[in-house]
């Protein structure tokens, strides 16, 4: 009886690691876009004449910085 416990737990453990690695990825998903979203909003307020090149430039470090830590999966979702 013992040993099908420590399955069970062994196999919980498994499903709740994989359940927090998919709610990392659907998070750093959601992340990315809305740094994309920052980006277009800068790049675009910089072409209208009311946003700056440095905003534009922050915006687009930061999703570099998404990209080097989190990849770049986020671009094709």
């Amino acid at each position: 009886m013992a040993g099908f416990l420590d399955r069970a737990k062994e196999q919980a453990q498994r499903g709740l690691s994989q359940g927090k690695q998919k709610i990392d990825e659907v998070q750093a998903q959601r992340t990315g876009g809305d740094l994309l979203k920052t980006l277009g909003a800068a790049y675009l307020a910089e072409r209208r004449g009311s946003g700056s090149p440095q905003a534009t430039q922050q915006a687009l470090q930061a999703v570099e910085s998404h990209i080097a830590t989190h990849g770049d999966g986020f671009l094709r979702a």
